[in-house]
């Protein structure tokens, strides 16, 4: 079995190009797992700014499977997205091997995300484990390698100053919106604004969109703010059970909300779901509606206007899409006394890290991913061992039926014959001599299988490498 990975992020994708690779992603592990002989196993992880496939292969030494499944998966990326098999391809980066633990293990302690540090992707690698196994799709090493990730990430958060922080691309959105809601922040007051002018969040009025784990995250971070006046909205007909679960209030019109709205946060994802039956290539984004057009946000700016009165203008608007699908048209943006701020927006103003803090948690992620792979290629030594262990039992039980016809020989020349006690202790003295003779053979074959195995996984993983780059070479020309 050989690990492989096919990973997209916002660090080698515009938000753009990956919002349209990552289009269908829901069932891109369950029909690889089904389709590809090889795959044994696969796990999704897909957020607003990272698409990663990570697949269990069964592949030969050659590498020819390594191949087949990058070029299947690829393919089936792009059937479920809209773009071109040679989009898909080239969109990826692709690992092997024990660069694959160590690229999980750095995202899910935060490390590679747009917010370095934050803590919502380490609940991110939780449910693609988890919706992997509702999909049947995961396999043993899969779990090891998921659920080492998960104790990885907690021992960052836990050792370093990472963990305390608080970063998190929801986090960083509100700061952003709140110069602009928040009277007495670093923006300016707010015209006609019921928000207290001492740098409080209560009182701002929030309009939610979207049901999810965003959503959830989002009433979390507004209530830490301050924050007392949440409605949320969803056109799926989940925000009633949402609401009552977060003690908010569910908004049944979305115009009607936003029109006395000071902030909008969206968060749906619902532009992700492509519709049944697929879209024919290039239609992708056209198949799907926004959550919040640029219509709707005009008619609630005349509401506004209209309850404002004689006031010089209504309050301004902010809206935060935090949806890598975008849940909120661009063309929002262009309505008067709207600003609307997007994942571009966020990347843009992500802070900076302290690189010692970033240091120690790397070592962590270092130590880690290098003993899971230990554990992963020790599976092999530990056959070997189980094997010596096998023999040895077999060499203990015929040194004690020795042993005891040599004592029961004795003992019947005096008209005796060994009990059961007698029977015990040559077995603990002969098990006991054995086992310690054994100490350096086990030594030795361990340290061999785990050589071997090695050997073994990086064969495939040159093999690999060398078909993709003749692949791509070939293409050049």
């Amino acid at each position: 079995m050989v690990l492989l990975s096919l990973t997209a992020s916002h660090r080698e994708l515009d938000l753009d190009a990956l919002e349209r690779l990552s289009t269908g992603s829901g069932s891109v592990g369950r029909v690889a797992v089904g389709s590809c002989g090889p795959v044994q196993g696969a796990v999704v992880i897909s957020t607003c700014n990272r698409f990663e496939l990570y697949l269990d292969v069964d592949a030969p030494l050659q590498g020819d499977a390594v191949r087949h499944t990058t070029r299947h998966v690829a393919a089936l990326v792009a059937a479920g997205s809209g773009v071109s098999e040679e989009v898909a391809a080239d969109s990826f980066t692709v690992r092997t091997g024990p660069e694959v633990t160590s690229h999980l293990f750095t995202v899910a302690a935060g490390l590679d995300s747009m917010v370095v540090g934050e803590r919502e992707i380490a609940g991110q690698v939780k449910r693609a484990l988890s919706e992997a196994r509702t999909d049947g799709t995961t396999s043993k090493t899969l779990e090891l390698l998921f659920q080492t990730a998960s104790r990885t990430s907690k021992r960052v958060g836990t050792r370093t100053e990472l963990g305390a922080a608080g970063r998190s691309v929801v986090s960083l959105g509100l700061d952003l919106a709140g110069r602009d809601v928040v009277p007495g922040s670093a923006g300016r007051d707010v015209p006609g604004g019921r928000a207290d002018q001492d740098g409080s969040w209560r009182g701002v009025r929030t309009v939610l969109i979207g049901t999810g784990s965003y959503a959830g995250a989002s009433v979390a971070a507004l209530r830490a703010r301050g924050c007392d006046d949440v409605r949320v909205y969803s056109r799926s007909g989940r925000a009633e059970a949402f609401a009552a679960g977060h003690d908010v209030v569910a908004a049944p019109d979305l115009v009607e909300a936003l029109a006395d709205a000071d902030l909008v946060v969206s968060c749906s994802g619902a532009r992700g779901r492509r519709p049944s039956g697929g879209v024919a290539d290039g239609q992708a984004e056209a198949s799907l509606e926004y959550v919040l057009d640029a219509a709707a946000v005009v008619r609630s700016r005349e509401r506004a206007a209209a309850a404002a009165g004689d006031e010089p203008e209504p309050r301004p608007l902010v809206v935060l899409d935090l949806a890598l699908h975008r849940d909120v048209d661009p063309r929002v943006a262009d309505v008067e006394g709207v600003l609307l701020y997007d994942l571009g927006t966020l990347k843009a103003h992500a802070p900076a890290t302290a690189a010692d803090v970033v240091d120690r948690a790397r070592r962590i992620v270092d130590d880690a991913a290098a003993g899971f792979e230990e554990t992963r290629l020790g599976r092999a030594a530990d056959a070997a061992v189980v094997a010596l262990f096998d023999a040895a039992e077999v060499e203990v039980r015929r040194e004690v039926d020795a042993a005891v016809d040599r004592l029961t020989t004795e003992l019947a020349a005096r008209g005796g014959t060994p009990d059961e006690a007698d029977v015990d202790a040559i077995a603990r003295d002969v098990r006991r001599r054995v086992h310690a003779a054994l100490h350096g053979e086990i030594v030795a074959v361990r340290a061999e299988a785990l050589a071997r195995a090695r050997a073994e996984e990086a064969a495939v993983v040159a093999g690999a490498e060398e078909l993709v780059e003749g692949a791509e070479r070939t293409g050049r020309r």
